[in-house]
C-alpha cells in the first residue's frame, strides 16, 4: 500500500468516526445550523430594515456566508482539545494509523459541517429575498470557493485546538478571534466609515475578499451608499481569497500535523 493509499484509507475511516460521533454529541450539529438561521434573521430583518431593506438583506448574504463557515472553525477547534481531554488521541497513537491522517480527518469531516450549514444559509437566504443572479458555472465556483475558505480555517481552528490545554480554553480562544475577524471587513458594511487604521485591515481582510468574490459571482447588487476601496484585493476578491486560502493551510496544516506528532511522541 502506497503512502497516500494508506493517508486516503486512515483519514477516510477516522473522518467517518468523528462523523458517527456526531450522532452521540448533535450539539455542534445542531449550532451549525441554528447560528445562519439566527445571522440571515439578525441582519436581513434587524439591520436590514434600517438599512436600505431588501438590497441591503441581497448585500450582506455573501458576508453571511463568509462568516457562518468561519464560524466553523470553532467546531474543529472544540473538537480537537475534546479528544485531547478525553485521551482519544492517546489511543490513536498506539494504532497503526497515519499521524497525517487524524488531524486530516477532523478537518474533512467538519468540513461535511459547513457544507450543512451553507445548505442551511442558502435555504434561509432564499426565504428573506436573495437570488443567485448570475450563472450556473459562477454560483458553483461562488460556493467552492467558500468550502475551500472553510477548510483553510477549519486547519486554523485544528492548531488552536491542538494547543489549548482543555475544552474550556478553547472555547474562548476559538471564538475570541472570530468576531473581530468577521466584523471589521466589508463583508455587512461599507469600510469608508472606518478610521483609517481598521479601514486598511478591512481592504485585506480575506473576510471581505470572500464576500466580494461572492457577492460578484452571485451578481448581487451593492446597495447605495455602500462603495469598496479601490484596492488589489477588492479589484482581484476571487484570487485573492484562493491564494490567501491555499496559503492558510498549508501554513497551518504544517503547524498543526507538527503539533499533533509532538503530542503523539510524547
Amino acid at each position: 500500500m502506497t503512502v497516500m493509499t494508506r493517508l486516503t484509507a486512515d483519514s477516510s475511516s477516522l473522518a467517518w468516526r468523528n462523523l458517527q460521533h456526531i450522532k452521540r454529541t448533535p450539539g455542534s450539529l445542531v449550532a451549525s445550523v441554528v447560528n445562519p438561521i439566527m445571522f440571515v434573521m439578525l441582519m436581513g430583518y434587524v439591520f436590514g430594515g434600517s438599512l436600505g431593506g431588501e438590497p441591503y438583506r441581497e448585500f450582506i448574504m455573501a458576508g453571511i456566508f463568509a462568516q457562518t463557515v468561519t464560524f466553523n472553525a470553532s467546531f474543529t477547534t472544540i473538537g480537537f482539545a475534546n479528544d485531547l481531554q478525553k485521551g482519544v488521541l492517546d489511543r490513536f497513537r498506539a494504532l497503526p494509523i497515519s499521524r497525517v491522517a487524524v488531524v486530516l480527518a477532523r478537518t474533512t469531516s467538519d468540513l461535511v459541517t459547513s457544507v450543512v450549514s451553507l445548505l442551511v444559509t442558502t435555504v434561509c437566504g432564499l426565504a428573506i429575498g436573495w437570488r443567485i443572479r448570475g450563472s450556473f458555472v459562477d454560483a458553483v465556483l461562488a460556493f467552492a470557493l467558500v468550502l475551500l475558505f472553510a477548510f483553510a480555517m477549519s486547519w486554523v481552528g485544528a492548531y488552536i485546538g491542538l494547543v489549548a490545554r482543555s475544552v474550556e480554553v478553547a472555547q474562548s480562544i476559538g471564538l475570541v478571534w472570530l468576531f473581530p475577524v468577521t466584523l471589521v471587513s466589508s463583508a455587512f458594511v461599507s469600510v469608508d466609515g472606518m478610521p483609517a487604521p481598521l479601514r486598511g485591515i478591512a481592504q485585506w481582510n480575506p473576510i471581505s475578499s470572500l464576500s466580494n468574490a461572492v457577492r460578484s459571482l452571485f451578481a448581487n447588487p451593492t446597495p447605495a451608499g455602500i462603495t469598496q476601496p479601490d484596492s488589489w484585493p477588492t479589484q482581484h476578491p476571487i484570487l485573492y481569497t484562493a491564494i490567501f486560502s491555499a496559503g492558510v493551510v498549508a501554513v497551518f496544516m504544517t503547524l498543526a500535523v507538527r503539533r499533533y506528532m509532538r503530542i503523539a511522541n510524547r
